[in-house]
């Protein structure tokens, strides 16, 4: 365990607010402040710090927690990682003993895994039996300086070669299968083969420097095209991007957003070090993120097909919500950036990056290509689904500047536009508030809740130790008070009593009562869950009598007997128990 000193330095010297801010802007709302969650898309803010106890609660996605909870949802950390990432941040030296290093030991010995794959592959490359891997990757268009300042490599068409290889360098099975190099198999758990096979190897390199995973990409037919490596302990798909290791080091001020490995390997070679792709999976928004620290413009080259357009589409929306300025590039003649430069050249390829047009201009060309504006019903048509785009428009001057051109281009009044807009602006701010009434209900009331499944089957008392916790936490002088009406064992949820337990506890032992105590010793969910107690009580200040209540309202409850119980009662036993009902005191309303 960490000393209590050093949690509390930690806390000190890494105010929450600080920290998300880094990550997302955030606006101050009243005494706590807003901003859209990091952890998941949204247009209207849900995400709350609330730097009275150094919290955050999402009420769209229902994350939340301390600071420490954060960075390890945000950098994908282990608690003791995170804790050195924040102690990192602030200049504090790590305790030198006191804590379990299990994992940060078993992501360096997958770093090395890859480290010495990345290596194999590329020998396999430029041996005999990477002949026809070598020759694919030049009828490419790829030098062989491109080659090997990308890594690429061949894995061989073998069951275990690479495997053997590794396992000849002293790493055991167990450690290539947590690094996903190899694959355990389902019907023999003695035996693993290779996770990648005949495939052309696609080192994917994090911004310092490690390798941290694969892609594979087939030289034929059949099978998946590429081969992406799973999640690991050092890699996430979602919050990594090929190539930025290169393209975070130019020194453009805007980042190229390709489809593939292939067409950024082909753009870098052309001379466009700025280029990065996805790994596999559409853009998330903790790639958009990603992208935001190192440009202020992204330039998205997806492909000219229909998959392409819409995933152009969903990527300008993500960008568009965390205030990167967006530039689609509009191809003819080739599929993606990496034809266009073999037929054109990379100096015309320079001119079409140059010249591509804005991402409103995208979308506002493809809701025209859809109507024939020299008729009556197109205009209509046309002006309907504009009116709807440009409502979910932010910056009020972009906004003015597009209604501005179309309502002279169409000969309309630029005020039936506006007051249209403001009429759709309002019916979804309403929309977004009865939605998050609806979240918050669910909230209240889930019947699949697995963190804590005797919710909704007691969800009175429930919400009483919900409230009781809050009030502990904010008025921890009130702990005798409560603790002479009600132990931890007599309330009727498992996961509030184990909070509850935990809170008395600490306030026996004389120690702070705070939200890095708590995350601690409780995991990533547990922390989500009790900081939307927290935050439903925030701003709210309770007095002994209402404690008082919301305990009688437990106690009721946990007195309360199942009918399996009644029926094994016999007659004076049943007798009793009713008689303790009769005449008791309405019951608190929550």
């Amino acid at each position: 365990m960490l000393s209590e000193q050093f949690l509390q330095e930690l806390k000190l010297r890494n105010d929450i607010e600080g920290v998300i801010s880094s990550y997302t802007p955030v606006k101050r709302r009243g005494r706590n402040l807003v901003c859209l969650c990091p952890f998941h898309n949204e247009k209207t803010p849900s995400f709350t710090i609330y730097p009275e106890n150094q919290s955050f609660y999402c009420f769209g996605c229902g994350a939340g927690g301390d600071v420490i909870t954060f960075v390890r949802r945000a950098e994908n950390l282990e608690y003791i990682e995170a804790v050195k990432f924040l102690a990192d941040r602030a200049g504090l030296a790590m305790p030198e003993d006191g804590y379990d290093d299990r994992t940060a030991k078993l992501k360096a010995r997958v770093l090395e895994i890859n480290r010495e794959t990345a290596r194999f592959y590329f020998s396999c490359l430029m041996s005999p039996a990477g002949r026809q891997a070598l020759e694919y990757l030049r009828g490419r268009g790829l030098s062989d300086s491109t080659i090997r300042r990308f890594g690429l490599g061949y894995a061989p068409d073998s069951w275990d070669m690479t495997l053997r290889h590794l396992l000849s360098k002293g790493f055991s099975r167990e450690e290539l299968a947590a690094a996903c190099i190899a694959v355990q198999s389902s019907r023999n758990k003695d035996r693993y083969f290779d996770q990648f096979r005949g495939r052309v190897m696609f080192p994917i390199i994090d911004i310092r420097g490690n390798v941290i995973a694969f892609g594979g990409r087939i030289m034929g037919e059949g099978g998946p095209k590429y081969l992406n490596s799973p999640d690991t302990p050092v890699f996430k798909k979602s919050r990594n991007l090929f190539a930025l290791n290169f393209a975070k080091s130019t020194k453009e001020n805007r980042l190229i957003l390709a489809e593939g490995y292939m067409d950024v390997v082909a753009l870098h070679q052309g001379g466009f070090g700025n280029a990065v792709a996805t790994l596999g999976t559409a853009l998330t928004g903790e790639q958009a993120r990603m992208i935001a620290q190192y440009a202020d413009t992204v330039v998205i080259a997806y492909d000219s097909d229909g998959a392409g357009q819409t995933a152009t589409k969903r990527a300008i929306n993500i960008f568009g919500e965390i205030g990167l300025k967006v530039k689609v590039l509009s191809m003819t003649g080739a599929k993606d950036p990496d034809e266009y430069i073999k037929k054109y050249g990379a100096q015309r390829f320079k001119l079409l990056l140059d010249g591509s047009s804005g991402a409103m201009d995208f979308e506002i060309a493809k809701l025209k290509a859809k109507y024939d504006l020299e008729t009556d019903e197109g205009k209509v048509g046309y002006l309907k689904e504009f009116v709807a785009f440009m409502a979910g428009i932010r910056n009020e001057i972009e906004r003015d500047v597009y209604v501005s051109r179309t309502a002279e281009e169409l000969r309309v009044e630029k005020s039936t536009l506006l007051l249209q807009i403001s009429h759709i602006i309002r019916q979804r701010a309403r929309s977004a508030e009865k939605k998050q009434a609806r979240d918050l209900s669910t909230f209240a009331v889930d019947p699949k809740d697995r963190l804590d499944p005797e919710r909704s089957r007691n969800i009175r008392a429930a919400l009483a130790e919900e409230r009781l916790i809050a009030i502990l936490f904010k008025n921890p002088d009130y702990r005798e008070h409560i603790l002479a009406q009600i132990a931890p064992e007599e309330f009727v949820t498992a996961f509030n009593r184990q909070v509850f337990a935990f809170m008395c506890g600490r306030l026996k032992e004389e120690k702070s009562l705070d939200m890095i105590s708590l995350s601690a010793a409780f995991d990533e969910a547990q922390m989500s869950r009790i900081s939307g107690i927290l935050a439903a009580a925030s701003g709210q200040n309770f007095t002994r009598a209402e404690a008082d209540d919301y305990i009688k309202v437990i106690k009721e409850q946990a007195g309360q007997k199942t009918p399996r119980e009644l029926a094994e009662m016999d007659e004076e036993q049943l007798k009793q128990y009713i008689s303790g009902l009769v005449g008791k005191k309405p019951k608190s309303t929550l």
